[in-house]
């Protein structure tokens, strides 16, 4: 009797011990869930899968710094898309904490949100690293990780951003065709943060488009550091010591640039550049006397994607584990007031927060009748 009592006590620790060797996802193959919303960042992207968890779930959003417009819009997006009808009804609580650029807090609070028996938690990262052991307690309670915007360096987990290489190579794209053949033309590049790999690679994205092009293009670079002041000087500079531009692309600051041209007196010129309000509104004001204009940007509402991709990893769809969201664009054809631009909006709203391919739509209305508060 003694010997069936050890036992049992022996096989209750091995299946305890067996669930958790097999908890957490699994490497599966694709293609996943609604691959034209969750596309894999390129063709050697791997596939996870997570058991089938029962809805309704309880997922959290832990931020880093909250200090800036970008960060701000965001924890009002997140506010906003889990009130949307299709996504209410699978959430049955919801929680969003800003812990600052301190990593600890921040992994302290994931910790504490997989404690507490939350199925999902999304992350905008303070660091690329130091997450291991966080994930590891994850998989182990089957807990879904979903970083985005700054991600992780690890293969883990699913993450989610948009393709900055990409984003560069359109831009150069459009003007190659808006200059119409003109293949000496002389092109601002008003470029983001040094050493920032954002700015690398949406540079590198530009210049091949112009290399593909074939054309012997003079670009003048100048360092506007994603904001409009900045911008703003510097192209002024430019101009000052350049003359007249045939083209321009900005990074960000997009707003500062136009400024800069209008005090110039300089001609509107084909733009292509980020997505503040402020940009699409001069789009929008200008292009019939030549700002012809493409805004491409890093959205706000890559939080609702990954709150998208963190419940379908929940109801066990297999998902990428690097997700490359559609590059959300409008242009000089296609800017219409109150749906891609805002003219009562200030400048510094950033307009991108609608994604056909995954359905999501959240007005400016919605996302500002929120604030940025910890929920």
């Amino acid at each position: 009797m003694r010997f069936a009592k050890i036992s049992a006590a022996a096989l209750a620790v091995f299946m305890s011990a067996t669930a958790l060797a097999v908890a957490g996802p699994k490497e599966v193959s694709g293609p996943g869930a609604e691959p034209a919303c969750f596309a894999p960042w390129d063709s050697s992207t791997g596939y996870l899968q997570w058991p089938k968890a029962e809805a309704p779930f309880k997922i959290a959003v832990v931020n880093g710094f909250v200090g800036n417009l970008w960060r701000i819009q965001m924890v009002q997006t997140a506010k906003a898309f889990v009130e949307q009808p299709d996504i209410k009804g699978k959430i049955s609580s919801f929680k969003i904490v800003s812990t600052g650029n301190d990593a600890a807090a921040q992994l302290g609070a994931i910790e504490d949100f997989i404690n507490q028996g939350y199925n999902a938690i999304i992350v905008d990262a303070v660091s690329p690293d130091g997450f291991d052991r966080v994930i590891r307690l994850a998989d182990k309670n089957n807990v879904v990780i979903v970083p985005f915007d700054n991600t992780l360096d690890t293969d883990k987990v699913i993450q989610v951003n948009e393709n900055q290489f990409e984003m560069g190579r359109q831009w150069g794209e459009f003007l190659v065709k808006e200059l119409n053949g003109k293949k000496d033309a002389k092109i601002l590049e008003v470029r983001g943060v040094p050493g920032n790999s954002v700015d690398r690679d949406r540079h590198e994205g530009i210049h091949e488009a112009f290399k593909n092009a074939g054309g012997n293009y003079q670009v003048v670079e100048v360092v506007g550091n994603w904001d409009d002041g900045t911008a703003q000087k510097v192209v002024a500079d430019a101009i000052a010591v350049n003359g007249q531009f045939d083209a321009i692309t900005a990074q960000g600051g997009d707003t500062g640039v136009v400024q800069a041209l209008m005090a110039a007196k300089h001609p509107w010129v084909p733009f292509a550049g980020e997505s503040e309000n402020g940009f699409r509104k001069a789009i929008a004001t200008y292009s019939s006397e030549g700002l012809k204009g493409l805004s491409i940007g890093q959205s706000p509402g890559l939080v609702a994607i990954a709150i998208k991709a963190a419940i379908s990893a929940l109801e066990g769809y297999p998902m990428p584990k690097k997700i490359a969201v559609p590059l959300p664009s409008a242009d000089y054809t296609n800017l219409k007031d109150d749906v891609n631009y805002w003219s009562k909006l200030p400048d510094n709203f950033f307009t991108v927060n609608a994604f056909p391919p995954c359905n999501v739509n959240i007005t400016a209305t919605e996302i500002m009748s929120h604030n940025q508060e910890n929920q």
